[in-house]
């Protein structure tokens, strides 16, 4: 089930909050189990399917990299578990910094891991620089693969860089 048809919602890598809010409500309501207990056994486990899916859907709209993640999905570029090559001078950089973040987690250094943290904000936005307009303003019959690409590529960086702040916490 394509959550976005669900939603009736055009397939994007930004929605609208507010929209998708109220489409979870009025579909919450029209599919709850409740009102299906008279229904044939059939009926209630299509409902509640169905009920499964607003859920399921809500939570991924109101998460950007679920989000893009699903919507690389829908358009066969991302499989579930994937492992991606991110690029060599990447992964040296993440390795230098994960080296940095070692020792000041070891020396107790709260100056030096409130850098490294603010090191990956600004890695996070370098990283988006490029994709923010393919992202931006995403069409469904018009944004190409190769502008598809560099999304996954840019997921798959945010991912390395979001496990990296997680280990600080």
């Amino acid at each position: 089930m394509n959550y976005f048809e669900l939603y009736n919602i055009p397939i994007s890598f930004i929605v609208n909050a507010n929209e998708v809010k109220k489409k979870y409500y009025e579909l919450s309501r029209k599919f709850h189990p409740d009102f299906f207990s008279n229904a044939t056994e059939e009926e209630r486990t299509e409902v509640l399917e169905k009920s499964s899916a607003v859920n399921k859907a809500f939570k991924i709209f109101t998460n950007e990299d679920e989000l893009i993640k699903y919507v690389l999905q829908l358009k066969k570029l991302l499989q579930e578990e994937e492992k991606y090559n991110l690029p060599n001078s990447f992964l040296m950089e993440m390795l230098e910094l994960n080296e940095v973040l070692m020792d000041a987690k070891m020396e107790g250094d709260e100056d030096k891991i409130a850098s490294i943290k603010s090191q990956i904000s600004n890695f996070k936005s370098i990283i988006y620089e490029p994709v923010k307009t393919i992202i931006e303003n995403y069409k469904e019959d018009i944004s190409t693969e190769k502008e598809l690409l560099q999304i996954k590529e840019y997921y798959f960086k945010k991912k390395y860089l979001t496990r990296i702040l997680d280990g600080i916490k």
